[in-house]
C-alpha cells in the first residue's frame, strides 16, 4: 500500500512540475511575442506587449495615454509637468546616451528620424522613427497605438477627442463670432514666435480642429514654415482678437509691464490667455486633452 501511495505522490509531483513548466513556457512565449509595424522605412518587428519603452521625442504623452510604461524620456518631456507623475523614475536620455539606454534594457525605442545613432539604437532594441508632421495630430496617436499593439484604444481616444473638440469649437465660435481671429505666440528672449496650424501650443486644435481663424498677417509668415520670429516692436501688427500666450518664465517677461504691450487691444480687452509653455508645447494625446480643457475654460468661462 505504501508503495502505491508513494507512486501516486511522485506522479502528482511530476504533473505539478510539468504544469509549472508549461506555464513558464507560456509566459515566456507571451513575453517574446512580436508583431510587425509597417514603419516609414519598412517593417519592424516590435514586442506585442512592450514593457520598457525609451522615447527620444515628443510622443511620451501618447504612451502615457495608452498605459504603456516609459523608462527613458527626452529632456523636454522630463520637464513637462503634465508627464511628471507618469514618468516618475524614468531616466532622462538622448540619442547619444547609448550606454545609459543599454542599462535601461528597453524592449522598444521610439523617436524622430532626424536623430543620430539610429543604427546603433536598433542594435539595442527594436526602433521606430517618425517624421515630425508627416502624420497629423490625430493619426500620429493612432500610429503610436499601432506600434505598441493598442490601435483599438488609440482609435477610441481619437474618435472621442474629435467629437469633444467639435462640440467645444462650435460653442467657442458661437460666442466669439465666426470671423474672430486668434494669434498663438511664445516669448523668447527679446522676441516672439508666431505659430501656424501644426506646431503644438494648441494650434492643431484651434485652427485645424475648431476652424478658428488666424490673422492674415500671421498666416502670411507662419502658416507654411510652422513658426516665425518677430521683434517685440511689431507684435501688435500680428495680434488678433484673441491671443494664446505660451509663456516661459525662464526668459524675459518684462514686456508684460511695458506700455506698448498694455496698449494692444486684445490685452486691454482681457483676451490674452496665458499657458505654461513647459506643458503646452506638445501635440500628443495627453497634451491635446489638456489643451482642449484649457480652451474650453478660457474661451467659454472667461469674460
Amino acid at each position: 500500500m505504501k508503495k502505491i501511495q508513494l507512486a501516486i505522490l511522485l506522479s502528482l509531483l511530476l504533473l505539478l512540475v510539468a504544469c509549472n513548466n508549461n506555464q513558464d513556457t507560456s509566459s515566456n512565449d507571451s513575453a517574446n511575442e512580436t508583431i510587425t509595424y509597417e514603419s516609414e522605412t519598412g517593417p519592424v518587428q516590435v514586442p506585442a506587449n512592450p514593457e520598457r519603452v525609451v522615447v527620444l521625442s515628443s510622443y511620451v504623452g501618447d504612451l502615457i495615454k495608452l498605459g504603456v510604461n516609459v523608462v527613458g524620456v527626452d529632456v523636454w518631456s522630463a520637464d513637462n509637468p503634465n508627464f511628471k507623475e507618469a514618468t516618475e523614475g524614468a531616466e532622462v536620455v538622448s540619442n547619444e546616451d547609448l550606454e545609459k539606454i543599454i542599462e535601461l534594457d528597453p524592449d522598444l525605442i521610439i523617436g524622430l528620424n532626424t536623430i543620430e545613432n539610429a543604427a546603433k539604437l536598433e542594435e539595442i532594441a527594436p526602433t521606430v522613427l517618425f517624421t515630425y508632421g508627416k502624420n497629423d495630430y490625430i493619426q500620429q496617436h493612432i500610429e503610436i497605438g499601432k506600434v505598441v499593439n493598442k490601435e483599438e484604444e488609440a482609435r477610441a481616444w481619437a474618435e472621442d477627442f474629435q467629437a469633444r473638440m467639435k462640440e467645444v469649437g462650435e460653442k467657442i465660435r458661437a460666442k466669439i463670432g465666426e470671423d474672430a481671429t486668434v494669434t498663438v505666440i511664445e516669448n523668447y528672449e527679446k522676441q516672439f514666435y508666431l505659430f501656424g496650424n501644426n506646431w503644438g501650443r494648441g494650434t492643431e486644435i484651434l485652427y485645424q480642429g475648431m476652424g478658428l481663424k488666424m490673422p492674415k498677417e500671421v498666416e502670411d509668415v507662419a502658416l507654411e514654415p510652422g513658426y516665425f520670429a518677430i521683434s517685440q516692436e511689431v507684435l501688435a501688427d500680428y495680434v488678433g482678437d484673441y491671443v494664446i500666450l505660451s509663456l516661459t518664465e525662464d526668459q524675459d517677461t518684462s514686456f508684460l509691464e511695458e506700455n506698448w504691450y498694455k496698449e494692444i487691444e486684445a490685452v486691454q480687452n482681457d483676451r490674452v490667455y496665458t499657458a505654461d509653455i513647459k506643458g503646452f508645447t506638445f501635440n500628443d494625446a495627453l497634451s491635446l486633452d489638456d489643451q482642449l480643457d484649457f480652451f474650453e475654460e478660457k474661451f467659454l468661462e472667461s469674460n
